[in-house]
């Protein structure tokens, strides 16, 4: 897992490693199942305070990316989680929305959108 914090960045440290996992997880560079570093031992790699990682861990078990296991760790959720699916569910809907739109600043018609999104579902 690769996590870089940009310090001129306006997002908080928490902000940013919270994403970076997230979309790691999304995109399947962490695996289902994967266990992530201690919350000490993510500190310790990017040089941040143990509370910061103790957010990061709280807010995406909250969301459903991770779960805790006592006494193991934490791990990446399973992909049939609820709030998982939810949440994979959002980020589609939001790039879909993305899409319609440059779609319609590019002047297509919807006949050409839809077209569009045919050719990503059968490739």
């Amino acid at each position: 897992m690769k996590i870089v914090i940009k310090n001129k960045s306006e997002l908080p440290i928490y902000e940013q490693i919270e994403q970076q996992i997230t979309a790691q997880i999304l995109d399947g560079t962490v695996k289902e199942d994967e266990q992530l570093p201690s919350i000490r031992q993510l500190a310790r790699d990017l040089k941040i305070s143990v509370i910061t990682t103790t957010r990061v861990y709280n807010d995406l078990a909250e969301q459903g990316f991770i779960i805790s296991v006592a006494g193991r760790g934490y791990f990446v959720a399973p992909r049939h989680n609820e709030l998982l699916h939810e949440r994979l569910l959002y980020e589609m809907e939001d790039g879909l929305e993305k899409a319609v739109r440059f779609g319609r600043d590019a002047n297509l018609s919807d006949e050409e959108i839809i077209a569009a999104l045919r050719k990503f579902l059968e490739g």
